[in-house]
């Protein structure tokens, strides 16, 4: 965990996990992504280490959610899917 992580935790859940809050978590999920770095996963968008604040909070709505790995991954397809 970075100090950062140590000293603010983890951000909190919203009360009632909405189809809102899970497009923000799939936003979460992608841009806070695992990147390859010689001392190990580091987050593509901040470079914390991975998994960073955001992404944790992301996966964590998911599951709040229910959604499965499989609907997640579909989801994530989704969202980055070239718009026409």
């Amino acid at each position: 965990m970075d100090p950062i992580d140590e000293v603010l935790g983890d951000l909190p859940l919203p009360p009632y996990v909405t189809a809102e809050d899970v497009g923000f978590a799939i936003r979460a999920v992608t841009v806070h992504a695992p990147e390859q770095w010689p001392d190990g996963q580091r987050c593509r968008n901040d470079r914390a280490r991975h998994p960073c604040r955001l992404h944790r909070w992301g996966r964590r709505v998911l599951d709040e959610r229910g959604l499965t790995d499989r609907q997640v991954q579909l989801l994530i397809a989704e969202q980055m899917a070239p718009r026409p």
